[in-house]
């Protein structure tokens, strides 16, 4: 059984409106296809203005490799890194628990 992975990138933005729409356009297009990302989650900062976390989950750390491998994907890349003040940052995780608490 393969482990699910999550990769947490760090961006900043003033331009957050854009960014979600560009967001919710490629996912609209991507729904259906195998291999993609099982769960998004989007943080604002509270402390820092224009900072945001994002937290893609894949079934595999392979599954995600072969998603970077996209060239949809890169292109999506190129266009948010274009709305970025800063670049992306990215930290690659293995999921070890995940639990609902309420």
């Amino acid at each position: 059984m393969s482990q699910k992975f999550v990769q947490i990138i760090e961006f900043e933005t003033q331009k957050i409106d854009e960014l979600r729409k560009l967001l919710e356009r490629f996912e609209q297009k991507m729904q259906g296809k195998s291999g993609g990302p099982t769960h998004r989650i989007l943080l604002q900062d509270r402390d820092k203005s224009g900072r945001y976390l994002a937290i893609i989950e894949f079934e595999s750390h392979e599954a995600a490799m072969r998603n970077n491998d996209r060239p949809e994907v890169a292109k999506l890349n190129e266009q948010l890194t274009a709305l970025c003040t800063r670049g992306p940052s990215f930290t690659n995780c293995d999921l070890k628990d995940s639990r609902e608490l309420k």
